[in-house]
């Protein structure tokens, strides 16, 4: 679930990015290795609070622990209206337009095998976490066994192109921050194992340990790819013709198929938890904390998470949404850290395990955190206040629904 929900599109998409601001490989490689250590902090701060709280909504309940319920629910209410919603459509539209290298397809028809994709999968994930469990496992077997392959070529190959900046070339801050940044994103979904924890057996210990070896394998198959791919606009397209051949273009937008296939059945698994947990806490419709009495999933979370992703898909409105959104992402991260610093001075705060180098690691997370939200809000300062007003624009609502709460 972590290897598979991390590994989607972005690590397709995000080396050219990082490319243009790094002018070596030693450089890039860097970037890539920092970003996965930065992710490791954060996936082993959750790994301490999912020990405490081994409980169905994962970063929603550790949020509402370490802080208060209204922060937990900020946190759902982006994720519903776009910062969850928002990166299914997303990922269900890239799967689409790579499908489009086989089959040419309208617009129109892009979004249509964008819906089509989050209808299948959330079906799979309505009968049961087994067969979206299923899923999963394949997919992302599939996926690793595809990048190794990939790596492998590499390794093998002895034509590679001489780098053309010095490795010793200097770099701007600015430069490398923003190399981080887009490095951090191809990082995003690693804390969303926990949303299901309440469907796992031992969460406590597998939780942990799941987040720990699940980041180190991406961090690994990201490092061993951007080493593949040296320096390219066009990376994983170029270094496939390269390796591969001709075809291995084609080869590569099979491969990203498989890839968001699997992470967008991974995204769609694990969101409807924490739906599921608000609406049994009263801070939602009590209908959407029903469980299907012969499957056993959230099921009514599921359909309204399928509609309005698929609404979002076919309006093409999810881009606004998701890029405004998605950086407060790490506002609430860097809370998430500061509450497991604030937890831990309570006496009745007893975690199963405990994180090393506290509180050294949390701050270093909780700066790097705000950093990140720092360099969005100066890259586009207009979308960002407006991305944050939205999420903000929650709490009118928390207030409505815990009144009614404690009026029932």
């Amino acid at each position: 679930m972590v290897v598979g929900t991390i590994i989607g599109a972005s690590i397709f998409v995000q080396p050219s990015e990082i490319t243009r601001q790094m002018p070596s490989v030693a450089g890039i490689l860097f970037v890539w290795l920092a970003a996965g250590a930065l992710t490791l902090c954060g996936a082993l701060i959750c790994a301490e609070l999912a020990s405490a709280y081994p409980e169905t909504g994962g970063v929603y309940v550790f949020l509402k622990e370490s802080c208060s319920p209204a922060v937990g629910f900020l946190w759902g209410w982006a994720m519903i209206w776009s910062m969850h919603s928002g990166i299914i459509a997303a990922i269900a539209t890239v799967f689409a337009r790579y499908a489009a290298v086989f089959v040419p397809m309208s617009a129109w028809q892009l979004r249509l095998v964008a819906v089509t994709v989050i209808v299948i999968l959330s079906g799979i994930n309505y009968v049961g976490v087994r067969h979206g469990g299923l899923v999963q496992n394949v997919f992302t077997a599939s996926k690793l066994a595809a990048i190794v392959a990939v790596i492998g070529a590499g390794l093998a190959w002895s034509g590679a192109a001489p780098v053309h900046a010095a490795a010793s070339a200097a770099v701007a801050p600015r430069a490398f921050l923003l190399a981080m940044a887009a490095g951090l994103f191809a990082y995003g979904g690693w804390h969303m194992v926990t949303y299901a924890a309440g469907e796992t057996r031992d969460p406590a210990r597998v939780i942990p340990r799941a987040l720990l070896m699940g980041t180190l394998v991406v961090t690994a198959c990201y490092a061993g790819l951007n080493a593949t791919y040296r320096q390219s606009s066009h990376v994983a397209a170029d270094a496939a013709d390269v390796l591969l051949g001709g075809g291995g273009a084609k080869l590569m937008a099979a491969l990203v198929m498989v890839s968001t296939f699997g992470a967008v059945n991974g995204i769609i698994l694990v969101g409807p938890r924490v739906y599921y947990s608000m609406a049994n806490d009263g801070l939602l419709f009590r209908w959407l904390g029903a469980v299907h009495p012969r499957f056993g999933t959230p099921a009514r979370a599921i359909v309204v998470q399928a509609v309005w992703a698929s609404v979002l898909a076919l309006t093409n409105t999810y881009g606004a949404l998701f890029s405004r959104v998605i950086y407060t992402e790490w506002i609430f991260f860097a809370i998430l850290a500061a509450g497991l610093l604030r937890l831990r001075r309570r006496p009745d705060y007893k975690p199963a395990y405990r994180l090393w180098g506290s509180p050294v690691v949390p701050l270093i997370f909780i700066a790097a955190s705000l950093l990140v939200v720092v360099m969005q809000m100066t890259a586009s300062l207009q979308d960002s206040l407006m991305g944050l007003g939205m999420v903000v624009a929650g709490l009118p609502v928390y207030f409505f629904w815990s009144s009614r709460q404690r009026r029932t």
